[in-house]
């Protein structure tokens, strides 16, 4: 991580529900390749109808509600973590709006966790379903491995172990930041959406766990956490 410039990183969360509110919504073809694309997660467990609360993990079948993003700012000599978030139940306004604020973060690598693996390809393939040219960050079609500007917490900590995975808040608890998930955890972003209506909930959620990851990265290049009145939140108010 020593290479790393954290004023550099572009760090990002997005969180996803399923498309609809429940599997009665969703047209017959749908049902039909949803129950296809899941049959080895649900084995003769679950019928696609009691599995269509996890839709949201498939890009195919699920929608974005919010991305948030932040950077590392020295203000007055003092670094902060200021943030931005796009949420809203119009996922192609949601999309569009990002794609358009990417242009004034051209030099930034992009910084998240397990972001190679679900974050960044869920962000391009919904793009491509709604029409909107990927943003040159995200085009990534053609570029070698060290071309790609995204760096992954999970990634770095498998330390080249394919088949390791460890959660953002296991590694919060080791590393003694405050964890994120004093509020709900991915799980329950559905329940918050499609019962709750609850879109600002989500959003600070998303922003709890963007700052923990920059927390995570300043930690592992053995710099000082921020304090809490150097996060600087959106105002949802």
């Amino acid at each position: 991580m020593k290479h790393l410039n954290p004023y550099n990183l572009l760090y990002i969360d997005i969180e996803t529900v399923s498309a609809h509110s429940s599997f009665s919504e969703v047209d017959s073809e749908m049902q039909e390749y949803f129950a296809q694309k899941t049959a080895y997660q649900r084995k003769d467990e679950y019928s696609p109808e009691e599995f269509y609360e996890k839709a949201g993990i498939w890009a195919e079948f699920g929608k974005v509600v919010c991305i948030s993003i932040a950077y590392l700012a020295k203000i007055n000599k003092e670094n902060q973590l200021r943030f931005r978030s796009f949420y809203g139940h119009d996922e192609k306004a949601v999309l569009e709006e990002f794609a358009d604020v990417l242009s004034n973060f051209s030099s930034f690598s992009f910084c998240g966790h397990n972001i190679k693996e679900f974050d960044m390809p869920f962000i391009c393939r919904r793009m491509l379903i709604h029409g909107i040219s990927l943003p040159f960050q995200l085009d990534l079609a053609g570029k070698k491995p060290w071309e790609i500007k995204h760096i992954d917490t999970l990634d770095q900590w498998k330390f080249g172990d394919y088949k390791h995975y460890t959660s953002l808040k296991l590694l919060a608890k080791l590393f003694n930041i405050p964890s994120p998930k004093d509020d709900i955890d991915g799980s329950e972003v559905g329940r918050v959406y499609w019962q709750d209506n609850d879109l600002k909930r989500i959003a600070i959620y998303c922003e709890k766990d963007v700052a923990t990851t920059a927390q995570l990265v300043l930690k592992w290049k053995g710099t000082s956490l921020l304090e809490p009145h150097q996060i600087i939140y959106s105002d949802f108010e």
